[in-house]
């Protein structure tokens, strides 16, 4: 039997993944050096894998999926448009990714302590993702 700690914390981390993808997806087609577009697509598809290995334990768990709130979808587009709308550059672009890898990373931190019974599979998985994200944004540091 998977305990509730288990599941939370996968959908967390599948819902952190989502909101990495879009994040990236909204800002991929205004960055100008290839290298850091490289760099974004790379992650994204590190963000993907991982979150297809999360959706594979929440369905063997017969758990569903969790989507972003609506709240912090709204926010992450507001900021991004606002920042990077302001001025069009790599830098503002990879200012604005830096900050949500330093509030995925903050969030994450606070999950992984909030579901202390979770398995070892998931804490694996919260661990890597924050991997991720800490790699993002010490590759973006370049561009700031």
């Amino acid at each position: 039997m998977v305990n509730q700690d288990t599941i939370s914390l996968l959908k967390e981390c599948d819902s952190g993944t989502k909101m990495a993808v879009t994040s990236i997806d909204e800002v991929l087609d205004k960055v100008q050096a290839d290298d850091m577009k490289s760099l974004l697509t790379e992650s994204k598809l590190h963000h993907e894998k991982l979150g297809n290995e999360i959706h594979s334990l929440l369905i063997e768990h017969h758990s569903e999926e969790k989507e972003p709130s609506p709240m912090a979808k709204g926010m992450s587009w507001l900021k991004t448009n606002m920042k990077v709308g302001m001025k069009e550059s790599d830098a503002a672009v990879a200012d604005v990714i830096t900050d949500g890898c330093n509030m995925g990373v903050k969030s994450l931190h606070k999950y992984l302590n909030q579901y202390p019974a979770a398995d070892k599979t998931s804490k694996d998985i919260c661990k890597r993702l924050v991997s991720i994200e800490e790699e993002l944004c010490k590759d973006l540091k370049d561009y700031l």
